[in-house]
């Protein structure tokens, strides 16, 4: 099965990309493989294997380990994937919601230090969820906008992304243990076709300190995943899913295409590839996406 080694480096970096190539270079001449496919100049390039053995993926690891690069090593076949499903709190968006809400309760640090814990996969999602939402009772409703307006903000590359994959007929959907105040507004600015989260329960001016049951947490986004594929009629492997917490894990692991971006340990040590560096565009060029052919 052929197999495409890429990477992705900043094009403002160019003794990084030069570095990369050498060294990746290095590992397909062993090979004896031709010179490199160029994606983006002085931005990302890749090399094809007809086949690959149990020591490539660690050769290629060590060969950039100390670069500020990202790469991948994924199968050719069905590489442009037809379904993306992505987390949205510190993925598609740069922060959490929830913790930028307790900033105006005035109890962010204490919010985040939970957050923290359940992203890390040492809390179970919904009860931490639970616990998190009832310290913010009382808080009036006006803070969703306000932490919408003023904090929430698109990562680098997401709206590319979503964009260029639903260019090219995938259905792109945004699945977030957030709440639907925030992902109804993400979605639409970033391009995706659908949203699935939590709702927060108010009453005329304030939040009552409860979420919607049931809660959406790590088990209904893999359900989101299935049920989005099967609408489809495609298979989970045409899936590409994005996250960083734990409760982003089984996604990352059913789909096609597992990514990890500026993930927490348990979920970069499980995903296919990471996004450590670059923005989310780097996900585009590990599907084989030239730049000429991204919509902004």
């Amino acid at each position: 099965m052929k197999h495409a080694l890429v990477f992705v480096a900043s094009p403002d970096d160019k003794p990084a990309y030069r570095e990369a190539l050498l060294m990746l270079g290095r590992v397909a001449l062993s090979r004896k493989l031709p010179p490199p496919d160029v994606l983006s100049g002085w931005e990302s390039a890749q090399w094809i294997y007809d086949s690959v053995d149990g020591e490539l993926r660690q050769e290629a690891a060590a060969a950039v380990a100390e670069l500020p690069v990202d790469w991948a090593l994924t199968p050719v076949a069905g590489r442009k994937k037809k379904l993306l499903v992505a987390d949205m709190d510190s993925t598609i968006i740069n922060v959490e919601c929830l913790d930028e809400l307790a900033d105006f309760a005035g109890i962010k640090a204490e919010i985040a230090a939970i957050t923290e814990r359940a992203m890390r996969g040492d809390l179970e999602f919904e009860p931490a969820l639970r616990e998190r939402v009832a310290k913010l009772k009382g808080l009036a409703t006006e803070a969703l906008q306000k932490t919408y307006d003023e904090r929430v903000r698109l990562n680098p590359g997401a709206a590319t992304l979503v964009k260029t994959m639903a260019a090219n007929g995938a259905r792109c959907v945004l699945v977030s243990g957030g709440f639907t105040f925030f992902t109804e507004r993400v979605a639409e600015a970033a391009g995706f076709h659908a949203s699935r989260a939590n709702t927060l329960l108010e009453d005329a001016t304030a939040l009552t300190g409860l979420v919607q049951e049931p809660i959406l947490g790590r088990a209904a986004k893999l359900d989101a995943l299935r049920s989005e594929a099967r609408a489809l009629g495609v298979s989970e492997q045409d899936a590409l899913a994005i996250g960083d917490g734990a409760n982003d894990l089984d996604m990352i692991k059913a789909a096609g295409f597992g990514i990890a971006y500026h993930a927490k340990p348990l979920v970069a040590a499980e995903a296919d590839a990471k996004i450590d560096h670059m923005s989310l565009e780097a996900a585009l060029f590990f599907q084989g996406y030239r730049r000429g052919e991204f919509v902004s």
